[in-house]
């Protein structure tokens, strides 16, 4: 089954979104903002995803800067972040069987997709 981590405000999120309506393959929308992944689901996906947890976060988001910027954090501390404020999750993430990438550029789920 395919799942798509998915923000309806954010224009690259919608465009992956049309990449998998397009594909004419079944899939779930996981609205993360509404149904916030557990610090399990966050650390399978980023472990689907092969990246550090750091790298799923949107680093540029205020709440980023305010509180976490420059200071030296645990993967499990950036991970909790993440939970306690989804809005840092980098999107869209689609995710096919044990595959998975960050959307951006939504291009890279066409890849995904192809395998």
């Amino acid at each position: 089954m395919i799942k798509i981590y998915h923000n309806p405000r954010c224009g690259k999120s919608r465009e992956g979104l049309q990449i998998l309506e397009r594909s004419g393959k079944g899939f779930e929308i996981i609205k993360y903002l509404e149904d916030v992944p557990t610090k399990e689901e966050l650390q399978n996906l980023i472990g689907i995803l092969g990246i550090s947890p750091l790298e799923l976060v949107r680093q540029n988001e205020s709440v980023w800067k305010e509180k976490y910027k420059g200071k030296n954090l645990s993967d499990e501390t950036v991970v909790l972040a993440m939970v306690e404020n989804p809005k840092l999750i980098e999107r869209p993430i689609v995710v096919v069987g044990k595959k998975a990438v960050i959307g951006r550029p939504p291009e890279k789920i066409i890849t995904l997709l192809d395998n």
